[in-house]
């Protein structure tokens, strides 16, 4: 039945936001984790990776999630001598979590999410039109 596909198709673009959201908090929790010791890595941003799937058994592509990675580069620093992590000259170096970046990822991954849970509800309600209408 296409509205079942509908539902599988839906909860599956819910569950890749969902774990978008997930990875998004896990940034935020840790945007002033630096390291203990001195010249230590600080927190690296994670970041997510959807890739299109074709499920056989629906006969559709749907989304999943295909890595979670960290993104690479340098790390800003930031002089403050006292630090336990600072190195010799006094830098200290700190994650490459930009809040506002951050912010607007989870944004539009609640606006996808909310968006999957739309047409999860139009889906349910037609199919409850049509258990009422075969009563």
């Amino acid at each position: 039945m296409d509205l079942d596909r509908a539902l599988r198709i839906s909860a599956s673009g819910m569950q890749a936001q969902s774990t978008r959201l997930r990875v998004v908090a896990e940034n935020l929790a840790n945007r002033d984790s630096t390291g203990e010791a001195p010249g230590a890595e600080a927190y690296r941003r994670k970041t997510i990776t959807f890739a299109r799937r074709l499920d056989r058994a629906l006969g559709a592509e749907t989304v999943q999630v295909s890595r979670i990675g960290r993104q690479h580069g340098d790390l800003p620093q930031r002089y403050d001598p006292a630090h336990p992590a600072a190195d010799e000259r006094g830098y200290v170096k700190t994650p490459n979590v930009d809040s506002l970046v951050e912010m607007m990822d989870m944004r539009e991954a609640q606006r996808s999410y909310n968006a999957n849970l739309a047409v999860l509800d139009t889906t349910r309600g037609m199919l409850m039109r049509t258990i009422e209408a075969l009563r």
